[in-house]
């Protein structure tokens, strides 16, 4: 089926309000690429961002993250909702790297106009999602998307960032898998909103979702009590019952009075994110091309100067000539 040509009428932001897949994607581009016109075009669009419920879904490679996202989106799309999904897991179906069968498996969200999906690189984020990728999802939001899936990479104790920009967080484990446990030992479990025991047809699906139940009866309890739900995303099976917690955790966070908190949270945890990126950006410049500051980096190799008195020096010049 043939796309119909894009009308190309009026601003960049105003093609990406109306809904302009083409200039949405070249909007993320602005962002990943980090030109200067994306900062403008997120700066124009931030007021009509908020409307979106921002999803967050991670979990350990394997545990099938990238399926769960094209099963919920299908449910989602049932629902008639619209979505955005951002993949900052370089190991995702998403990227070119993909193996046929996820391909073909997304190919139906591929063609969906109701459906925008992006791949990101997460280019080395600690936490696991990108400068860019925080600016492409007040993007999609501003696009109109009714809801933006996140997925990130692990959850070792540095990644586990989405905590800090979704409105809901879903943990996707798997049955059988020694990431899985790690991921109960490690605290993660203190994470998510919702628990998903992902390919639940094996053998120790029961035995898993025993031992996080434990776990999450050891943690503080609050207002909401994390679900766990099985499902089988590949045949769709327990996939209605997720979309029914998130929803249900949805109303929940509006009806306690914590949607707005959490928001507000987000953004300030955004803002400062951001702000570490590019200081950190700044840093590794001024390092390659001020022969001062490589003079400073090589006398802590000569253990002349200590590591924390070198990073004061190197802050205190940052913003001269």
């Amino acid at each position: 089926m043939t796309e119909p040509p894009t009308k190309q009428a009026g601003t960049l932001a105003e093609r990406l309000v109306a809904g302009d897949r083409r200039a949405l994607a070249r909007g993320i581009s602005l962002v990943e690429n980090r030109d200067p016109q994306g900062d403008e075009l997120v700066a124009e669009l931030f007021a009509r961002t908020g409307r979106a419920r921002i999803i967050g879904l991670t979990g350990p490679p394997g545990v099938g993250k990238s399926t769960l996202i094209g099963a919920l989106t299908k449910e989602l799309r049932a629902a008639g909702r619209t979505v955005g999904v951002l993949s900052v897991d370089p190991s995702s179906p998403f990227t070119r790297g993909a193996v046929l069968g996820d391909r073909i498996r997304l190919s139906e969200h591929f063609l969906d106009e109701g459906v925008f999906i992006r791949s990101m690189a997460s280019r080395g984020a600690l936490g696991g999602l990108a400068e860019a990728a925080l600016q492409a999802a007040l993007l999609m939001d501003a696009s109109g998307k009714d809801d933006v899936l996140v997925e990130t990479v692990g959850v070792g104790q540095g990644e586990i960032d989405i905590v800090d920009h979704a409105d809901t967080v879903i943990l996707a484990l798997m049955p059988g898998s020694g990431d899985s446990i790690q991921a109960l030992k490690a605290g993660v479990m203190e994470i998510p909103d919702i628990i998903v025991v992902n390919k639940a047809d094996h053998p120790l699906a029961d035995t898993m979702v025993r031992e996080v139940r434990t776990v999450l009866g050891l943690g503080p309890q609050g207002s909401w009590k994390v679900p766990v739900v099985r499902t089988e995303a590949s045949q769709g099976r327990g996939i209605p019952e997720l979309l029914a917690k998130i929803d249900e955790h949805q109303a929940h966070i509006k009806a306690e009075g914590s949607l707005e908190q959490r928001r507000a949270r987000n953004l300030k945890a955004e803002v400062l994110e951001i702000a570490a990126s590019r200081i950190r950006r700044e840093l590794d410049e001024r390092a390659e091309r001020d022969p001062r500051w490589a003079e400073l980096l090589e006398s802590v190799a000569r253990r002349e100067t200590d590591p924390a008195t070198a990073a004061r020096k190197l802050l205190e010049t940052l913003h001269d000539g």
